[in-house]
């Protein structure tokens, strides 16, 4: 990669992730992005599947990816994962077959890093910072992804059981 692609992708993650760049220089940024693989996913490609344990997870920088249930041969997207957002991320660190498929999007290319994880390793004990700073924003997305499934349970019991049922 060219050193004006390298700065290029530099700002893409920047501007795609405030909350895990915040507290980095555009340095340790360039550093990160050293030890990722960009990856450009066509519509609708599969990026992980159902029973994998993942060996790397995925920062979105441009366009989605679906989160896709396959009961029976037939596939239902049950989420999304936008741009500046983690994906792959549960599977990857408890070593847990996935049970969801990441599919990118229906439309247009999706530009997402992936970090493996030999580069993880590799990153934690030559940039504790930076990992530090990655692993922080991997917490707050699980946060968002339980708060997320406990307001849509919550709601799903409400219709389900009525507003009044005590």
């Amino acid at each position: 990669m060219t050193a004006t692609a390298t700065q290029e992708l530099v700002e893409q993650v920047i501007e795609a992730c405030p909350k895990f760049c915040e507290a980095l220089t555009s340095e340790e940024v360039a550093t990160f992005v050293k030890f990722t693989n960009l990856v450009e996913a066509e519509p609708n490609q599969v990026l992980a599947d159902i029973g994998e344990v993942g060996e790397e997870f995925y920062l979105v920088l441009e366009g989605k990816i679906r989160l896709v249930n396959d009961e029976g041969g037939k596939e239902m997207d049950v989420g999304r994962i936008e741009a500046g957002c983690l994906a792959g991320e549960m599977s990857f660190f408890d070593r847990q077959p996935r049970s969801i498929r990441l599919r990118a999007g229906k439309k247009g290319t999706v530009r997402i890093l992936t970090i493996s994880r030999p580069m993880y390793k590799r990153l934690c004990v030559e940039h504790p910072y930076i990992s530090v700073n990655l692993l922080e924003f991997v917490v707050m997305s699980l946060d968002k992804l339980i708060r997320n499934s406990s307001k849509d349970i919550a709601s799903m019991y409400r219709q389900v059981a009525g507003v009044g049922y005590r």
